[in-house]
């Protein structure tokens, strides 16, 4: 996940967008992760991502409810068909009026929004580790899912630039500057204009403020860092990296996925499956 190479703004998209739909789905679950971190972000043998180390996460409840989208949430689709599926040309004799009308009626209807963020999460005690964790956290006070967001935004932050926005000296040094220490960006390249206004929002030091902290995953999704990305298609896409295969190899079904049947058969022999298997795709 290195951000250097050509393509790295996009290999950056591609992972910050699986992490969202990973918390995105823990949210809807009534957990609030609270250890996001590289080391915590594992790449599967079919490229795509899958979080672990759950031990920091809070259970609480949410209650998914649909709201209707504006404007500003038509950055990304939630569509599984393709825009161009309904892009039309203009045939000899037709006369552009009739070509907007059919266009007009052949698009799509916005799709409500989701929102499930655990609302009501509330925990006082000092979790993370020490160059994620929020400014509340780091003051000492409750806290809540925002947490999340404000992690993603660190996360983010080191995919692009290699380091953590708030490193200091020491672990206090560090936790006075993300409780402080204004955000700033490395002067060296002016860097990708959406992705440093994603940072900013998600990196706002009250909690209220910060992207996420509403509609949770379904605001975050809205930011034009994402413009374009079709969400409901991504983990069915190729990912930038895929471990042990060519880039003209085709990618058919889940090598992780293969594997994972041989060791669950090995498993059953030994002992019976988990009682939890919700965590299982991510």
């Amino acid at each position: 996940m290195s951000a250097n190479g050509g393509g790295a703004g996009a290999r950056c998209r591609f992972y910050a967008a699986e992490v969202l739909l990973a918390l995105e789905y823990l949210h809807m679950m009534g957990i609030v992760y609270r250890d996001l971190k590289p080391e915590n972000v594992l790449i599967r043998a079919d490229g795509h991502i899958m979080l672990t180390d759950f031990d920091l996460s809070l259970q609480s409840t949410s209650t998914p409810s649909l709201e209707s989208a504006s404007e500003d949430d038509s950055a990304t689709s939630v569509s599984c068909f393709p825009d161009h599926l309904f892009r039309f040309t203009l045939r000899r004799g037709s006369s552009r009026r009739a070509l907007l009308r059919r266009a007009a009626s052949a698009r799509q209807p916005q799709q409500p929004l989701v929102v499930a963020e655990p609302v009501e999460a509330r925990s006082c005690s000092f979790v993370g580790t020490h160059e994620y964790v929020a400014p509340e956290v780091a003051r000492g006070g409750p806290h809540g899912a925002a947490v999340d967001w404000w992690a993603l935004g660190v996360f983010l932050y080191e995919l692009l630039h290699g380091r953590t926005p708030f490193a200091g000296a020491d672990n206090e040094a560090t936790l006075r500057n993300i409780a402080r220490r204004p955000l700033s960006f490395p002067s060296a390249g002016a860097g990708d204009a959406d992705a440093r206004d994603l940072i900013e929002r998600l990196l706002a030091k009250d909690p209220r403020q910060r992207l996420g902290s509403r509609r949770g995953a379904a605001d975050v999704k809205a930011h034009p860092f994402f413009r374009g990305l079709n969400f409901a298609l991504l983990r069915s896409s190729r990912p930038p990296v895929v471990p042990g295969a060519s880039r003209s190899q085709p990618l058919h079904r889940s090598q992780s996925c293969s594997a994972a049947t041989a060791t669950t058969v090995r498993r059953r022999a030994s002992k019976p499956p988990p009682p939890d298997a919700r965590f299982d795709l991510f």
